[in-house]
C-alpha cells in the first residue's frame, strides 16, 4: 500500500480508537470527514484531563483552577490563531461552529451596514450557512443578493465578476466547497472584492482542516471555521476578523462575561473577543480544539494537502476503472483544485440506498443534499452520496469504496 509524502497512516490511525471497531462484522472506512471528523486519542485524553483536574469557570474566579482554566481557554485561541495566521489571538471569536460564526457577521455587521438596495454576492456553491442568513436580511432590510455562477466543470464562473460586484458590499465564497470539493481562488475574488470597495466572508469550514490557511494570504476580511471537521470536538469553532472590524461591530448576544458595566439605562461591551463571547463558553470543547491544532501541526498542513491530492487522484482513477459511466462524480477531476470531496450518482439508484448498502460494507459515506440545495438544483440531483478523506482514509480504504460500491451496482441489478 502507498502512503503519501509526510504521513504515516498507520501510525495515525493507531491514534483513532473509533477506528478500531467493526460495523456489520466488517472494518470501519470511515468516509464522511467533510461532515464532521473522528477525534484522536490525544484530543480525547486533554478535554478529559481538563474536566478530571482543572474545571473551573474561566476569567471570572481567582483562585488556582480557575486561573489555570482560562489559561488554557485563552492558550487554545492563541493556538488557533497562530494555525489560520491571524495577528492576534483577540481576532479570533469563539462560537460553537461556522455557521454561528457567519451568523455573527450577518447580525452584527450586516444589520450596522447594509440597509435597502445594498449588495451581498454569494456564490451557488454555497453551504446554506453561508445562504440563509443573508437570505434573513435580505427579507429583512431589502438588501440584494446576487451570485457568482458555476461553470461546466463545478468552479466558479468569474467572466463576470466585476458587474456582479459593482456596488457590492459584501462577497461570501466557500473557500472549499462541501459538494464539489472545488478549491476557489479566494484571493483573487478578495483582490476584485477590495477593488470594488467590499468586504469578503470565507466560510472555510472545508478548508482550515485540510490545507494551509492564511488569513492575510486569502486576503478575506472575515473567515469562518469549525472545529469538529479538523480532529476537534463539536461545539466549538469562530470566527476570525481584522481586529478593527471586530472593534466597530455591536455585540451578538447579550448575557454576563461580554460587559464591562451593566446599569437599569444601558450597559458597556467588554473588549473583543470577549465581547461576542456572551456566557459560560465551551471551555473543555476550546482546550480540544487545541490540541487538535497541535496535532494538525506536528503532521504538517502541506503533508494533509498531499495526501489529500494523492487520495482524490487515486480515488478518481480507480473509481472510473471499476465504474466507469455509471458513476458520476460530480466537480473538478484536476486534484490540484479538489479537496477530497467525491460526490457521486450511481446510476438512477437513489444515494440513500447507495449509504446504506455501503454501510452493511463498513463504509460510512454521507447522504443528501449536503445543506446546498441550490446547489443540487444546479447539478440537476436530489441528492448525492458523498464520500469524504482526511488523514486517516488511505488507498485501501478507496479499494473498499470501489468493491462496495460494486455491490451496489449487483444489488440494485
Amino acid at each position: 500500500m502507498a502512503l503519501s509524502p509526510g504521513l504515516d497512516v498507520d501510525a495515525i490511525k493507531d491514534d483513532f480508537p473509533i477506528l478500531d471497531q467493526k460495523v456489520h462484522g466488517r472494518r470501519l472506512v470511515y468516509l464522511d470527514s467533510a461532515s464532521s471528523s473522528q477525534k484522536p486519542i490525544q484530543v480525547l485524553e486533554a478535554m478529559d484531563e481538563y474536566y478530571r483536574t482543572t474545571h473551573a469557570n474561566v476569567h471570572r474566579g481567582v483562585y488556582a483552577i480557575a486561573e489555570e482554566a482560562t489559561r488554557r481557554f485563552e492558550e487554545a485561541r492563541g493556538k488557533v490563531a497562530r494555525f489560520i495566521g491571524a495577528r492576534e489571538a483577540r481576532e479570533v471569536v469563539f462560537a460553537k461552529n461556522a455557521t454561528e460564526g457567519i451568523n455573527l457577521v450577518a447580525h452584527s455587521w450586516g444589520r450596522t451596514h447594509l440597509g435597502q438596495g445594498d449588495v451581498v454576492v454569494l456564490t451557488h456553491m454555497e453551504h446554506h450557512a453561508n445562504l440563509v442568513p443573508w437570505l434573513m436580511l435580505a427579507q429583512e432590510k431589502g438588501v440584494e443578493l446576487r451570485y457568482i455562477p458555476l461553470t461546466g466543470e463545478g468552479t466558479l464562473d468569474l467572466s463576470g465578476l466585476d458587474r456582479i460586484l459593482d456596488g457590492a458590499k459584501l462577497v461570501g465564497v466557500s473557500a472549499v466547497s462541501n459538494v464539489l470539493g472545488t478549491i476557489n481562488p479566494v484571493r483573487h475574488i478578495a483582490d476584485a472584492a477590495h477593488a470594488a470597495g467590499a468586504l469578503v466572508l470565507a466560510d472555510a469550514a472545508q478548508h482550515v482542516p485540510h490545507l494551509t490557511t492564511d488569513v492575510a494570504e486569502l486576503g478575506c476580511d472575515f473567515l469562518a471555521f469549525t472545529g469538529h471537521k479538523m480532529l476537534g470536538p463539536t461545539g466549538i469553532g469562530g470566527l476570525w476578523a481584522r481586529a478593527d472590524l471586530l472593534e466597530a461591530m455591536p455585540p451578538f448576544l447579550g448575557g454576563g462575561e461580554m460587559i464591562t458595566d451593566v446599569r437599569l439605562d444601558g450597559f458597556t461591551p467588554t473588549e473583543i473577543p470577549w465581547k461576542f463571547e456572551a456566557g459560560t463558553p465551551p471551555i473543555a470543547e476550546a482546550v480540544g480544539l487545541g490540541a487538535a491544532v497541535d496535532y494538525l501541526s506536528a503532521l504538517g498542513m502541506d503533508a494533509v494537502r498531499a495526501h489529500e491530492v494523492d487520495l482524490v487522484t487515486y480515488a478518481l482513477d480507480t473509481l472510473a476503472q471499476r465504474h466507469g459511466q455509471d458513476l458520476v462524480i460530480h466537480g473538478p477531476t484536476d486534484p490540484r483544485i479538489k479537496g477530497g470531496v467525491l460526490s457521486m450518482q450511481l446510476g438512477d439508484i437513489h444515494s440513500h440506498d447507495v449509504s446504506q448498502v455501503l454501510d452493511e460494507a463498513g463504509v460510512c459515506v454521507r447522504a443528501g443534499h449536503h445543506c446546498a440545495k441550490p446547489l443540487m438544483r444546479c447539478l440537476g440531483a436530489n441528492s448525492t452520496a458523498r464520500a469524504s478523506f482526511y488523514i486517516y482514509n488511505d488507498r485501501s480504504d478507496i479499494d473498499v469504496l470501489a468493491e462496495a460500491l460494486g455491490d451496489v451496482r449487483k444489488f440494485f441489478g
